[in-house]
């Protein structure tokens, strides 16, 4: 990983996890088709069609991915860091709850710029649930 490829995913993570769990995430509707120009938005975006399950609090997931220019993704994303607990079902949902998240944004809607700026970079936000967010 080059130095860009690994400033990229270190602000998207640290911006990302700044955002988790708080009012910052839904300042932007799920779903939204209003063009994305930052990293912070994008985190945004994906953060605000996040609802962990009851009972997940401080469980973790980090899943790292890569998008096209058109906001599509590239492959399968992959988790490369967890902190869960003992219960299995639990822990399946908080997962699912990560994956729906991401594929509810999909396509992202970036701008032409941020497109050609982010296509092929690995993205790696970190998913915590600090407290139960109320819908």
């Amino acid at each position: 990983m080059n130095f860009r490829h690994a400033l990229a995913a270190f602000a998207f993570v640290f911006i990302a996890s700044k955002g988790c769990g708080n009012a910052q995430a839904q300042e932007r509707a799920c779903g939204s088709r209003d063009p994305i120009n930052s990293i912070a938005e994008m985190a945004q975006a994906i953060y605000a069609c996040w609802q962990p399950p009851p009972g997940t609090a401080d469980l973790t997931l980090t899943l790292c991915f890569s998008l096209r220019r058109d906001g599509t993704l590239i492959g399968k994303p992959r988790a490369t860091f967890s902190k869960l607990g003992a219960d299995s079902s639990l822990n399946r949902a908080f997962v699912t709850s990560v994956i729906e998240a991401l594929n509810k944004e999909l396509p992202v809607p970036f701008t032409e710029g941020m497109g050609g700026a982010i296509a092929g970079r690995p993205l790696c936000p970190r998913f915590k649930a600090t407290q139960e967010r109320k819908s």
